[in-house]
């Protein structure tokens, strides 16, 4: 790599790219992108650096660049056509081939799984980063590249196999589920491309055991398996107990207590993902006393169970778009409200995906006490398809109906101080922050 040169990052408000372009930033490097000109939550922390972010243009890309290729992009993109046709003038690399450089410079921990990878990634790089130096990668858009780090805490992104030619010394490998649709045949076909990237891990796999799938990895390298079952699991949590604090248990390995710890989280995922992070740093001989101060002061990623008032109601903001990561969600929700009215709000995410969970989607958000969708958020590669929110509402118990930014009025009739959980990987925050405004001019108008 080449301090002389500017990295060009095509998609740079990309959830994995900007954080990418703030490691590079911070290593010293001349970084600029663009995007699209709408403003997204990955924004912020690039102004910040200031690193310059232009609109999709052919006349940025010039001779002597690195261009970082976003993996949403085809050759007929107009910067990817433009590269392309200045031939060997500029170095096309991939996200994933940067990523790559990076993990052989470190210690390095990949984060994989259809769920979790961010929540776990982010909880793993805030322990590591308290005891130690370490550059991280997440996919709610943070970086940061620390020099002389012991450790890279980074995202391995299965999706389109992103992860296939990574080579880090550990994975933590939270699940293996069937998602998206548009790219995987099935659940096996998911877990080839799992078992594929396992045998790339160097040192050491740390793998959910109540997956099916993940107790059938054939990978020559020693797994770890994490869990509650003292019988099957190497990590055990045992003792658990949930509060509208937190959670804590007592964490075990082969049957030696570890200590009792607690993390300010909730939901029995957040109690998987705090195992995964002690086992990670157990084997790599990390003081574990340090670890109980570090775990104790997360405070959570973006996106992933975002918590503010408006006045007495509670919003709650989240990436989930997979069945698996409502139920998560929602679960984590009445950990720490228990008392409270739950609505849901979510945005199906793809057609594809809509189609293949349906019944699935309905179960999940049933959950709640009542359930509100958006239409349907259409990505690029998938722009209609023969299925509309009404017809996953029709089959949810708990419907409520479909609201946008501009009819969010069904979700001012609750009085009771609710919470509301906003789900979604696609645009719904922009029915959130319409919600919130007219919700805290009501707030205000009372006073």
């Amino acid at each position: 790599m080449d301090k002389n040169k500017t990295y060009y990052f095509i998609g740079i408000k990309g959830s994995g790219m900007s954080s990418l372009a703030l490691i590079l930033n911070d290593q010293g490097y001349q970084v600029a992108g663009s995007d699209i000109g709408e403003y997204t939550f990955t924004q912020k922390p690039l102004e910040q650096a200031g690193i310059p972010i232009y609109q999709f243009d052919a006349t940025n890309i010039q001779s002597g660049m690195v261009i970082i290729r976003g993996n949403a992009f085809e050759d007929d993109q107009v910067e990817v056509a433009a590269a392309l046709a200045l031939g060997d003038a500029v170095t096309i690399l991939t996200y994933p081939e940067i990523v790559e450089q990076l993990i052989r410079q470190y210690t390095s921990i990949g984060v994989a799984g259809a769920h979790g990878k961010t929540s776990t990634t982010g909880l793993l790089a805030h322990v590591l980063s308290g005891i130690a130096p370490t550059s991280y990668l997440i996919g709610d858009g943070t970086g940061k590249g620390v020099p002389d780090a012991r450790f890279f805490a980074f995202e391995a992104d299965e999706y389109r196999r992103h992860f296939k030619d990574y080579t880090p010394d550990y994975a933590i490998m939270t699940n293996i589920d069937f998602d998206h649709p548009d790219y995987y045949h099935d659940i096996q076909d998911v877990f080839d491309a799992f078992d594929d990237f396992g045998h790339n891990v160097q040192k050491g796999i740390f793998a959910w055991g109540d997956d099916p799938m993940l107790r059938k990895l054939t990978t020559d390298t020693p797994v770890y398996y994490y869990g509650v079952d003292a019988d099957k699991d190497d990590f055990v949590a045992e003792n658990i107990k949930r509060s509208t604090q937190g959670s804590s248990f007592d964490a075990y390995f082969k049957g030696e207590l570890l200590g009792n710890f607690k993390v300010p989280l909730f939901g029995k995922h957040g109690i998987l993902n705090a195992l995964a992070v002690i086992a990670v740093a157990y084997v790599e001989e990390v003081d574990l006393t340090l670890l109980k101060k570090e775990l104790m002061s997360f405070q959570g990623v973006k996106r992933r169970f975002t918590e503010k008032m408006v006045g007495d109601v509670t919003i709650i903001d989240d990436y989930a778009h997979h069945p698996s990561e409502i139920q998560a969600t929602l679960d984590a929700a009445r950990q720490k409200f228990p008392d409270r009215q739950l609505i849901a709000v979510f945005q199906p995410h793809t057609f594809s995906r809509t189609i293949a969970y349906l019944d699935e989607f309905a179960q999940s958000l049933d959950l709640a006490d009542q359930v509100y969708l958006t239409e349907i958020f259409a990505s690029a590669r998938e722009e209609h398809g023969n299925i509309s929110s009404a017809d996953l509402g029709s089959k949810i118990n708990k419907f409520g109906g479909i609201i946008s930014p501009e009819n969010v009025a069904p979700l001012m009739q609750y009085d009771q101080a609710p919470v509301v959980v906003f789900m979604g990987a696609g645009d719904v925050q922009n029915t959130e922050f319409a919600y919130e405004k007219i919700l805290a001019n009501t707030t205000m108008n009372l006073q």
